[in-house]
């Protein structure tokens, strides 16, 4: 079985996927955010409705997107829509990590893990993106 560079199996096409939660993309995110729900309950109590809530959304809305991309894959347009709103929310949760780290609320150790995993989660959108038809419904 074949890899590409974004860790997405190469002969692993849509038709054998039945689920968007076998996506390795989904997987990723779904563990990222996890990962920062996680570590934003120690974020400071004044936080809660500001960069708590902003980081915990924006990295929730790439799996969100996610799933709604894979029920719209009948409709390439809709279905490249959708991952792009999915990168979009990827990129934003990038920028929420690094004003936590900025303001000492992620170590310099875990701002990089979190960065890393969404500039994979982006990686992988994109190759969603450029090879769509390998993923819509015809």
């Amino acid at each position: 079985m074949g890899y590409s560079p974004m860790g997405i199996t190469v002969e692993r096409k849509m038709g054998n996927i039945r689920s968007f939660k076998e996506l390795r993309v989904w997987q990723n995110a779904m563990d990222g955010a996890m990962v920062i729900f996680a570590r934003s309950k120690l974020f400071p109590s004044e936080e809660k409705f500001s960069l708590t809530d902003q980081i915990r959304r924006s990295s929730r809305s790439v799996a969100a997107n996610l799933a709604e991309a894979w029920r719209k894959r009948r409709y390439p347009a809709a279905f490249v829509s959708k991952l792009s709103d999915s990168e979009a929310e990827a990129a934003e949760t990038q920028t929420w990590v690094e004003l936590a780290r900025r303001c000492g609320y992620l170590s310099d150790e875990e701002a990089k893990d979190l960065d890393s995993r969404y500039e994979q989660i982006l990686g992988q959108l994109v190759v969603m993106i450029t090879q769509r038809d390998k993923w819509t419904i015809r």
